[in-house]
């Protein structure tokens, strides 16, 4: 079986793939300082609630915006899991050019999104990723990958409010039902979720201009459930897109 493991700043997505499909997901919290040891506990510990074992893991991929612990995971996967770990990023063949200025600084996660992306929806496709920072980023019609619009993340915004307005507190993160608020908890929850879909549908109607038109949308990430069903320009909603370029790029690689 193949365990994909996307290292994100703020949250860890693990997806087990049998057979090329998704079995099983799980998602923690990423702490830069576990060990290998202490990851491959994570794991085990994941692994057990479905009645595996390590020894049913034979391939690992991953991609990791945390330089931290790219090394603590292969150390993990070559002790516990048996295994040399697959971890996208330069000389990896991914199967989608990057025609950036430097390829190099593209997050590895952009790129398992966009070859999940192509793959589904062929080209022009924009990937919208709700992260710790919000993402879009473009794939020609002959599936290059062009480049990337950054914003900040959805809670870290809030974050960043709430921590310097003395007035104003952190919120559940939920449909006001009215873009005009009637109290702070549902002013703020207005702002925050009208106004990053309004943002959102901004960035990818220009970029979609760029494109000369006619590209699909794709959102994935963590709030992308709760932001883009109030947007106009997103398409499709995939979860689990990132795994499943990294599946994709795994197969590449064998």
């Amino acid at each position: 079986m193949l365990l994909t493991a996307d290292v994100g700043n703020s949250q860890t997505v693990f997806g087990l793939f049998r057979d090329g499909e998704l079995v099983r997901d799980w998602r923690i919290a990423t702490e830069s300082h576990r060990s290998a040891d202490e990851l491959a506990m994570v794991v085990e510990g994941l692994l057990r609630l479905e009645d595996l074992s390590r020894g049913h893991v034979n391939r690992f991929a991953m991609a990791s915006v945390v330089p931290a612990l790219i090394w603590e995971y292969r150390k993990m996967c070559e002790r516990y899991l048996e295994v040399e770990p697959l971890v996208v990023g330069p000389g990896v063949k991914t199967g989608m050019p990057v025609k950036t200025s430097n390829p190099d600084e593209v997050g590895s996660d952009l790129i398992a999104d966009a070859v999940a992306a192509f793959d589904a929806h062929g080209g022009p496709v924009i990937v919208v990723d709700f992260g710790t920072a919000t993402t879009v980023g473009a794939v020609s019609r002959l599936g290059e990958y062009l480049g990337t619009a950054i914003a900040p993340g959805v809670l870290t915004a809030l974050d960043a409010l709430v921590s310097r307005a003395a007035r104003l507190r952190s919120v559940e993160l939920r449909d006001p039902g009215t873009v005009i608020g009637k109290s702070t908890v549902q002013s703020l929850q207005a702002g925050v979720i009208y106004g990053f879909a309004g943002q959102v549908d901004g960035l990818v109607r220009r970029m979609d201009a760029e494109l000369g038109g006619g590209a699909a949308t794709v959102a994935t990430g963590g709030l992308a459930g709760l932001i883009s069903r109030h947007t106009e320009t997103i398409q499709h909603h995939d979860p689990y897109l990132t795994l499943r370029g990294l599946r994709i790029i795994a197969e590449r690689n064998r």
